[in-house]
């Protein structure tokens, strides 16, 4: 049986916990990087400062659109702290003032989630929901941008 946009019920269960999982990680990567750049110090201050608040506006977009992409497969999204920290892989970051590790932080943050986009790619692939997919692949080019750059920084 499929819902009202055509997908399969039972894939777009899966499809939804998969998304939550992304929804919960973008919530705590959002909330790492309003720490960094309230806590940045130093000489890279006002790069970072200005980068971090780039990649948080980002975040609270990308949040949105996860959970009104849940929305759309009829699922409801998570929307508490307490269920994100429940169900997010990442960790929390506390009191990073420590530019290279602010970044280093950040880099292993978009790793969790690219691998996370990938897996909700390739299952929404396989369950037709182009529109899932589509949403992936986006965030998938974007990160693996995002990661050169800031792997280029490190080195």
């Amino acid at each position: 049986m499929n819902n009202l946009i055509g997908i399969n019920k039972e894939k777009a269960t899966v499809l939804n916990e998969m998304l939550n999982q992304l929804l919960a990680d973008y919530q705590l990567f959002y909330q790492n990087l309003r720490g960094l750049h309230w806590n940045i110090k130093g000489q890279e201050f006002f790069e970072l400062h200005v980068k971090f608040e780039e990649y948080y506006d980002d975040a609270v977009i990308k949040v949105d659109e996860i959970a009104e992409r849940i929305l759309t497969l009829e699922g409801e999204p998570l929307h508490t702290f307490t269920d994100y920290l429940k169900t997010t892989k990442l960790k929390e970051a506390k009191s990073i003032s420590n530019g290279k590790k602010g970044v280093e932080l950040i880099v292993d943050n978009f790793a969790t989630l690219i691998s996370q986009e990938r897996a909700i790619l390739s299952y929404a692939g396989n369950a037709d929901d182009e529109g899932t997919a589509s949403l992936m692949s986006d965030y998938i080019s974007e990160t693996e941008k995002t990661l050169w750059m800031l792997n280029s920084y490190l080195n």
